[in-house]
């Protein structure tokens, strides 16, 4: 079992500022855009025209760059799929979280890759209800995650990334995948059949959950977007989008993460 790693982004990328990571963030990217290939086969999805001009954007001197698509559908309030960073710098941050419309309570997906300049990952279910409480939700979801949870815990490639943010330490399951490991095609490779595990047993989730009373979906999907809007905002990584492109274009971005400028119904509402 390694040892947790207990520090901010900024210290990470302090200590190795200048690291090439362009081969892994391509290599990254490419996992999220087969899970992303699987989700379009699954979902009727359409593009939020909100972030259409964000496909892609860079800053002004052109180093940084960055691309943030956003889709709604029938099934799926709100789906983001994204990059921001400068890979010959260390830096990248890749996103596909899929928020769930009220009609089911599943739990929605959660990840994000990147190098800092290790690699980083995240990946977990967000739960929809208590489940300190709600003991039949977290054997049915949760418990078939915890051995692989566990697998991962021990393995000593990989350090446990411990975040200084209560908040985004309060946001992750205890079977939530939060790691650092070192950029090697070993470990490219076991994060590709991690993630495509994850997606599937999501997926099939969502084909088995039943659906949700109608007078308890409104006050299910304010709950919903409470938790997409505060795990935006509290983002310590926010920063690192102010100081790439400007404070005006960071709030942008992580308005665009939460869908604060939607343009698209919410996920059931035309119902």
């Amino acid at each position: 079992m390694s040892a947790s790693t207990v520090k901010t982004l900024f210290e990470l990328l302090d200590e190795n500022p200048t690291q090439d990571r362009s081969q892994f963030f391509e290599q990254l990217w490419g996992i999220m855009g087969e899970l992303r290939t699987k989700v379009d086969a699954h979902f009727n999805l359409t593009p939020d025209p909100s972030v259409a001009d964000l496909q892609p954007y860079q800053s002004a001197d052109g180093k940084a760059k960055g691309l943030l698509s956003a889709f709604a559908g029938k099934e799926i309030d709100w789906m983001v799929h994204s990059y921001i960073g400068i890979p010959t710098q260390s830096f990248t941050n890749m996103h596909l979280t899929i928020w769930l419309g009220p009609h089911i309570r599943a739990p929605h997906f959660g990840m994000a890759m990147g190098t800092m300049p290790d690699i980083f990952f995240y990946m977990d279910y967000i739960p929809r209800v208590d489940i300190m409480s709600d003991l039949e939700y977290l054997d049915r979801y949760y418990e078939p995650v915890n051995e692989s949870y566990l697998k991962l815990r021990n393995d000593s490639r990989f350090s446990p990334f411990v975040s200084k943010t209560l908040y985004m330490r309060q946001s992750v399951s205890q079977t939530g995948h939060v790691y650092l490991t070192k950029p090697t095609q070993e470990m490219v490779d076991v994060l590709h059949d991690l993630s495509h595990e994850m997606l599937d047993r999501w997926l099939k989730c969502v084909d088995d959950a039943e659906p949700v009373p109608a007078e308890e979906r409104a006050a299910l999907a304010a709950r919903d977007l409470h938790i997409r809007r505060a795990i935006a905002e509290r983002d310590p990584a926010n920063p690192i989008g102010a100081k790439l492109f400007g404070e005006q274009m960071a709030d942008r971005l992580v308005r665009g993460l939460w869908g604060g400028d939607r343009q698209l119904p919410r996920a059931g509402e035309n119902a």
